[in-house]
């Protein structure tokens, strides 16, 4: 797929560290037609419209053939997961998935686990004792969401290492610039396939705790889920599951080093943590943006009109700094009122893991910034991962002058 001009200097990696000139360049268009027909849409009002529009699919089946990238779900034999997937489809499978894992059915899931994470948050703050110097991402950031999905699902923690490649190939799929060829994408999800089709089986032989467990006796006639959903689904949720959250915890770690006013309030008013992590989603939000929506029908935004099939992207992080919406919004301000962000998305598919991620985000924070002493940037920016959807830093070394107790 070629290009168009802005899309492609979003894709560029040089500009990773600060898209945000390009987002208001787009803001001028609210709707910016690429030389590939694609459409990208980038002030708030008409993304959050169009993404609870029910001409907008989700379902990338639905593009015309040329504009199709290959699906190695598909080619793995398996479905798509439901945030691939449109009503009645979607609304099957994210509600037999939601069943143990939050209201109405399992309302003390989340709140279960809370002793757990903040143990694990407690044992990688003490691994920075006798150190001067910690990677963030690698240290902290990375470890706890990915212990916190293996408990969530069931997932031995010790395998991440055999999942932690085909994780990474596949969350770059769903990049414009992937990073990875086809083969490789298809291979790792063949590869994470066969892995989780083996863990349900042996979840369904001998229930542990997580909800693969509790959905695997489910899935087949009659049940939410078949077989294949349930792999395609636990697919989903072990990948973005903890790839957002690395990116929300170490985008609030690089956005209060580099604010040390709002730094130190933070340090010594606790009620501020919660609107503090809802503006760093609207501020530095971990998805920028959607770029597998298509239109079902033409669709008249903002003066111009989207034809039928054609790839729409909903421009997130554009649309949470739109001047329209937001006073003052390259500002970081924790103290903004009314901030009804798109960090998370809107409509059906708002994220499903918007719980777990605000709650390992709430426990870690606080105590991350109680006790490291002194901590600042050693490399600003820092270096980010290749991924223009997932932005966020990819490596976040920050020297420490010694760990409270």
């Amino acid at each position: 797929m070629t290009l168009g001009t802005l899309s492609a200097q979003i894709s560029d990696y040089a500009n990773r560290a600060n898209p945000y000139p390009l987002y208001a360049e787009l803001r001028k268009h609210p709707v910016t037609r690429e030389d590939d027909g694609s459409y990208l849409v980038s002030t708030y009002y008409e993304v959050r419209n169009l993404a609870n529009d029910p001409r907008l699919s989700n379902d990338t089946r639905n593009r015309a053939p040329e504009a199709r990238r290959p699906d190695p779900g598909e080619e793995a034999g398996l479905p798509p997961s439901f945030i691939f997937t449109d009503p009645p489809v979607h609304d099957r499978l994210r509600g037999a998935a939601n069943r143990p894992f939050g209201p109405p059915h399992s309302p003390r899931f989340l709140y279960g686990l809370r002793g757990d994470l903040a143990r694990v948050v407690t044992d990688l703050l003490d691994a920075f004792e006798g150190k001067d110097e910690v990677d963030i991402v690698d240290d902290f950031a990375y470890p706890l969401p990915v212990t916190a999905i293996c408990k969530v699902l069931g997932v031995p923690r010790e395998d991440e290492p055999r999942f932690h490649g085909w994780a990474d190939a596949l969350a770059a799929g769903i990049d414009p610039q992937p990073g990875y060829s086809e083969e490789q994408v298809a291979t790792a999800r063949q590869g994470l396939n066969v892995y989780l089709s083996d863990l349900i089986e042996a979840s369904r032989r001998r229930p542990r705790p997580g909800i693969l467990s509790a959905l695997a006796p489910e899935t087949g006639p009659g049940g939410g889920m078949t077989p294949a959903d349930l792999v395609a689904t636990a697919a989903l949720l072990l990948i973005a599951g903890h790839e957002t959250t690395v990116n929300l915890i170490a985008n609030t770690t690089l956005t209060l080093l580099r604010h040390p006013d709002i730094l130190r309030r933070f340090q010594n008013e606790p009620d501020l943590a919660v609107p503090l992590i809802e503006e760093v989603l609207r501020y530095e939000p971990p998805v920028q943006f959607v770029p597998w929506t298509t239109a079902l029908d033409d669709i008249d935004v903002a003066g111009t009109t989207i034809p039928k099939g054609a790839p729409v992207w909903l421009m997130l992080a554009a649309a949470n700094r739109d001047p329209q919406r937001f006073e003052d919004p390259d500002r970081f301000d924790p103290d903004r009122k009314d901030n009804q962000h798109l960090g998370f998305y809107t409509g059906i598919h708002y994220c499903f893991g918007a719980p777990l991620a605000r709650m390992e985000a709430l426990i870690a924070l606080p105590q991350l910034f109680r006790r490291i002493k002194n901590p600042r940037l050693l490399e600003d920016p820092p270096p980010y991962r290749t991924n223009a959807v997932l932005r966020g830093p990819r490596h976040l070394p920050v020297a420490i002058e010694g760990l409270a107790p």
